[in-house]
């Protein structure tokens, strides 16, 4: 037997033992019986659907899921009772927990008015498709409020608050319609404000008109403007002047100087000398 068939010989005998091998530790893993390892759970209430602000718990809308007994939250619900008949106060997703924060107290009911902070008030104003910002005035958006006071040449704009969250948007608490960002068509928007804040509002849609300018919810910065006015928007005179071009003047013709008049001829003198002594005589 030549080199070549050794070898070849060699290299087949290496893979056939090798895939024995591999076979047989496959063999002896999967005859290795499983080893369950229980964990101990307790059961917790979470919504079976999808709860919009204002809701009313139902037996229908909850349900109880295990849940690691090692890892509790604070705040949960063991029995389906405890929740029923109590409102959400923000908005809760199919499958997520059930806690005290997210809904209202038995005793406070369900609806808009639990969700309301301590502290703060919901005001609510009328918009259309432009003023309410294409409808992108959907529950959670961040929100400025600029009302429009008309005097004739005098009407001025101007932002009087800034920075709202807004509660509802439409006559109904439906936030599936705002799902994926897409606009919301609504007549009335709900805004979460301060007294001062709804004094502000209330005098403006009375005096004016007003406007929702939509904002970027982490820009928390409050709008400072000193608002504008009918003869500034026109550029009259709140606004710079406009210099008009200066038009190239023709110079006016030199004036003629006379020269001035020559200076007078030397007078011609006679020079002697006497005796080694000169003299200078003048000739008339």
């Amino acid at each position: 037997m030549n080199r070549r068939n050794r070898t070849l010989l060699v290299l087949l005998v290496a893979v056939g033992l090798a895939s024995l091998a591999t076979y047989g530790v496959f063999r002896t893993i999967k005859s290795i019986p499983v080893r369950e390892v229980e964990v101990a759970t307790k059961f917790v209430v979470v919504a079976a659907e999808n709860l919009p602000l204002g809701t009313r718990l139902a037996k229908e809308q909850v349900k109880l899921v295990g849940w690691p007994a090692a890892t509790p939250v604070e705040g949960s619900f063991a029995s389906i009772d405890e929740v029923i008949d109590r409102g959400v106060i923000q908005p809760i997703h199919t499958n997520e927990l059930l806690t005290d924060t997210k809904l209202a107290p038995k005793e406070a009911g369900a609806g808009l008015s639990p969700s309301i902070p301590p502290g703060m008030r919901a005001l609510s104003v009328k918009v259309n498709d432009v003023i309410g910002v294409a409808g992108f005035t959907v529950p959670g958006a961040r929100v400025d409020v600029v009302v429009v006071v008309k005097d004739q040449d005098n009407s001025m704009a101007r932002v009087v608050v800034s920075n709202l969250q807004v509660l509802t948007a439409g006559t109904r608490y439906d936030i599936e319609q705002a799902k994926d960002g897409k606009p919301m068509p609504s007549n009335v928007v709900t805004l979460l404000v301060t007294p001062d804040q709804a004094e502000r509002i209330s005098l403006a849609q009375i005096n004016g008109s007003i406007t929702l300018v939509l904002r970027n919810p982490l820009d928390v910065m409050p709008t400072e403007t000193n608002g504008i006015r009918m003869a500034g928007l026109m550029g009259s005179s709140s606004t710079a002047p406009i210099e008009k071009p200066k038009r190239n003047k023709v110079p006016a013709p030199a004036a003629v100087v006379a020269p001035p008049p020559p200076p007078p001829a030397p007078r011609p003198i006679v020079e002697t000398i006497r005796a080694g002594k000169r003299t200078v005589e003048d000739v008339k």
